[in-house]
């Protein structure tokens, strides 16, 4: 025990002597951890806000019996099957306007509720007293008073005037959502004896079969392994995973980098330390604790500067999500120890893994090999030819996998792959570019340039690697984003060229409104527009009304069609969108068979279409067909077809004559705006974990630098000492790190851009069935080159400063030493 306290002594001996390369060991475990940890909070928060909204369906995993047409249930129906044995709880759900802002509304009976509800504890003894009794309970989450205005215990009257009972906070509720009894739903909706769905419960005893008590009226929903939310929001947390992953690999550059100078200067302490007879395993034991102590130190900082992190960001991905995919995120984090834990984990095994190829060289370098100071180089020179080797078979094994394999998995395989082979073969090919150009210098100066930017390239791989990888992910995600903002745009011009979009609030007010709309002469068409849901294949599909009009055949975003597919759809065959055609393996030709009220629907497939961002795989039909199939579908949705001049006077019209609000009227106009909106503010996220991804790159690069430059003074003193100026050597290590920054720089564009190709044509496939088209933005890989540059130019400043202002006496220090 004393032995290895000494040696630790021996050993933290090295970081006093050298502070600079400690702040870089520590700087790059900050960095990793900080923005790992805070894209877990993130991912964790939503999560939490998830199983909270899962909960308000009685449960994260209760199964349900829904009404097969998609309406509503008797409540007659809730008595029977309790009478017949079958453990049901009723549900009502539904909209409730407050002051200027709509909520969710949801009544429940406290009593059948099962017992994994997730608020169910709050039900119990007195609790479940003051919900029943008058005048009753209102359930919010915290994060829901301040859209209310109003406080815990406080009445609030719902814009129709009919009262509220008094809030109560409950933890487990999701953002947005009111929770009462179910009688007082019914009052509030204006709902009597109808409830939306019945949540079963575990059974206590035997049940008559469902048919005998319902017939076909209701149908069972089974619960799934993770809830809607989670599936649809997956896409969104996948990406901030894979920056959060990428910025911990380029953080991990910085510590490898700072570790592994750190080992070269300390060989003859180590030798030393082998031949006053420490055994190697003790030296790697008291070296690994020495790291361990750091990484759990530097993790920590990095955790509390990740929740920081993560609540910068909260607001962008909770806007995000809510407007995407109706997903309601708490403001607030709340953080589990398991994040903590987890955190300071990745920390000390990422220091660890910097650290293995260091132990291993340790391990394998002699007593006597250990003081020599090239021995480290020729190492490096040697590692490099299996490096390169390396690099070869995984590029070969991304292929080999692409071609084979065809799953999401196999994508993100696919994509690592690339990414890990082309970080391993740069400096493979840099070594190759310098040797060809030292070969064709001319000059004593200039070959000496090509030979010491080859011997500096070892100590800067690292972090060029990590200025690769994130400029390379900077250019796929970039690019990727503006394909999908391009394919997005001529989409929704496709899908949205009807001028105004309005609801009507019932079927009579439809055909009023229908005939008023025939008769003004600036509306030149009124498009009609019906859904209907069923299943396919065990999966949920929707069913979309089309008009035979010249708009949807000159603008609908058709892929793949047969011929004349427009008189084929009205004669009865259908579209089917691209995700639907993926995940059915079905084309054009291929016939479909879809249930419906009546029985089974043969349809053949006339064409497939583009319905980016659609979890639900869509079908479109005439509309008569699909009136005819499905005749209880709400015919109450039109499109208009109107002279753009006149659309703010034909809404305010419509609105002034039949009193829709603004949820019920859209002007085209607006839609696209506000999608737009969302689709900036869904990607204002994936720019912010960009620039840091950057930044870190950055760093790693003014890290590598630093620690450089301390070994740098034995080539650059002879130099100065025949006649070189300070500033002159200065302009030349400007010029090369800037030369290798360059290479770099330009390398990774066209990885970048296979990185694109990568995401949209493989991995987007896999995870959502759609496949977007590649865009090429040159002024936009232009603008990263500079930005690449311009990061290269801000971390060289400072070790070049170092070196115009050394004082000669450092210089001349050099040859007085045995080096």
């Amino acid at each position: 025990m004393r032995q290895a306290l000494w040696i630790v002594a021996v050993l933290l001996s090295h970081w006093r002597r050298h502070p600079v390369q400690l702040a870089t060991l520590l700087l790059g475990l900050i960095a990793a951890t900080a923005l790992w940890s805070g894209v877990q909070a993130l991912n964790q928060q939503a999560r939490i806000s998830y199983d909270r909204a899962a909960a308000i369906f009685g449960g994260a995993r209760s199964p349900m019996l829904v009404d097969r047409d998609g309406g509503t249930i008797p409540q007659q129906l809730f008595v029977d099957l309790r009478r017949a044995g079958w453990s049901v709880s009723p549900v009502l759900e539904g909209r409730i306007e407050i002051g200027e802002r709509s909520f969710r509304l949801i009544g429940v009976e406290p009593i059948t509720l099962p017992r994994d509800a997730g608020f169910a504890s709050s039900m119990a003894g007195d609790g479940l007293t003051k919900f029943l009794l008058p005048p009753g309970e209102t359930f919010v989450a915290p994060e829901t008073l301040p859209s209310l205005g109003a406080q815990d215990g406080a009445t609030l009257r719902s814009r129709a005037g009919v009262p509220l009972p008094p809030l109560r906070v409950q933890q487990q509720l999701a953002p947005g959502v009111l929770l009462v009894d179910i009688g007082i739903a019914q009052q509030l909706l204006g709902r009597p004896g109808q409830i939306s769905r019945l949540l079963i419960g575990k059974a206590v005893g035997p049940a008559k079969p469902l048919n005998d008590i319902a017939g076909d009226r209701l149908r069972r929903v089974e619960p799934d392994t993770e809830s809607d939310l989670e599936q649809l929001t997956d896409s969104f947390h996948l990406n901030l995973t894979a920056f959060g992953l990428l910025s911990f690999l380029v953080g991990l550059f910085i510590v490898n980098s700072a570790i592994g100078l750190a080992f070269e200067q300390r060989l003859p302490m180590l030798r030393t330390l082998r031949a006053c007879g420490v055994s190697t395993v003790t030296l790697n034991a008291c070296l690994t604790i020495e790291l361990v102590v750091l990484a759990l130190g530097s993790g920590l900082i990095g955790l509390i500067l990740g929740y920081l992190i993560a609540a910068s960001l909260l607001p962008d991905v909770a806007a995000s999500l809510r407007g995407l995919y109706g997903a309601q995120i708490g403001g607030q984090l709340t953080l589990k120890p398991v994040w903590w834990a987890a955190g300071l984990a990745m920390s000390v095994a990422g220091a660890l893994v910097a650290a293995a190829g260091s132990f291993a060289k340790l391990s394998r370098l002699s007593l006597l090999e250990g003081a020599q100071p090239r021995a480290w180089q020729h190492a490096q020179q040697v590692w490099l030819t299996y490096q390169g080797l390396l690099a070869i078979g995984i590029l070969l094994m991304a292929i080999v996998v692409l071609m084979l394999w065809d799953s999401l998995l196999a994508g993100f395989i696919v994509l690592g792959a690339l990414l890990l082979g082309a970080a391993l073969g740069l400096p493979v090919i840099l070594n190759l570019i310098l040797s060809l150009a030292q070969r064709w210098a001319r000059g004593p100066l200039v070959q000496w340039f090509w030979a010491d930017s080859r011997q500096q390239l070892s100590g800067l791989s690292l972090a060029l690697m990590a200025l690769l990888l994130a400029l390379a992910v900077n250019v796929g995600v970039g690019t990727m984003v503006g394909s999908f903002r391009t394919t997005f745009i001529s989409w929704l011009d496709g899908r949205l060229f009807a001028e105004v979009y309005l609801s009507a609030a019932n079927e009579t007010q439809a055909v009023a409104l229908k005939q008023w709309l025939l008769r003004r002469p600036d509306v030149t068409a009124v498009l009609p527009g019906a859904r209907a849901d069923t299943q396919l294949g065990g999966q949920p599909i929707e069913l979309f009304g089309l008009a035979d009009h010249p708009s949807y055949r000159e603008r609908w975003p058709l892929l793949e069609t047969s011929a004349n597919p427009w008189d084929r759809l009205q004669r009865g065959d259908a579209f089917v969108s691209e995700q639907l055609s993926r995940r059915l393996k079905v084309a054009v030709g291929d016939t479909l068979r879809v249930p419906t009220p009546s029985g089974v629907w043969p349809l053949t497939i006339a064409g497939v279409y583009a319905d980016y961002g659609n979890p639900k795989g869509q079908i479109a039909v005439a509309i008569g067909s699909l009136i005819e199939r499905f005749p209880q579908t709400p015919q109450t949705r039109f499109g208009l077809r109107v002279l753009p001049d006149h659309v703010p006077a034909l809404i305010a019209a419509i609105q002034a004559q039949f009193g829709l609000g603004d949820r019920q009227i859209a002007d085209q106009s607006a839609v696209k705006a506000e999608s737009n909106r969302i689709f900036d503010r869904t990607f204002a996220v994936t720019a912010a974990l960009n620039t840091l991804t950057l930044g870190v790159a950055g760093l790693a690069l003014l890290t590598s630098l630093l620690i450089l430059s301390m070994t740098r003074l034995p080539q650059i003193a002879p130099l100065w000492a025949i006649g070189l100026t300070l500033g002159r050597l200065s302009a030349i290590e400007l010029l090369k790190t800037m030369t290798l920054a360059l290479v770099t720089t330009l390398l990774s564009l066209p990885l970048g851009l296979a990185v694109a190709w990568c995401l949209l044509a493989v991995v987007n496939v896999k995870a959502f069935g759609w496949r977007l088209p590649l865009h090429v933005f040159p002024s936009q890989l232009l603008m990263l080159l500079a930005v690449a540059l311009s990061a290269a130019l801000l971390a060289t400043l400072w070790p070049i400063l170092k070196l115009r202002r050394m004082p000669p006496a450092q210089l001349i220090k050099i040859f007085a030493n045995e080096r």
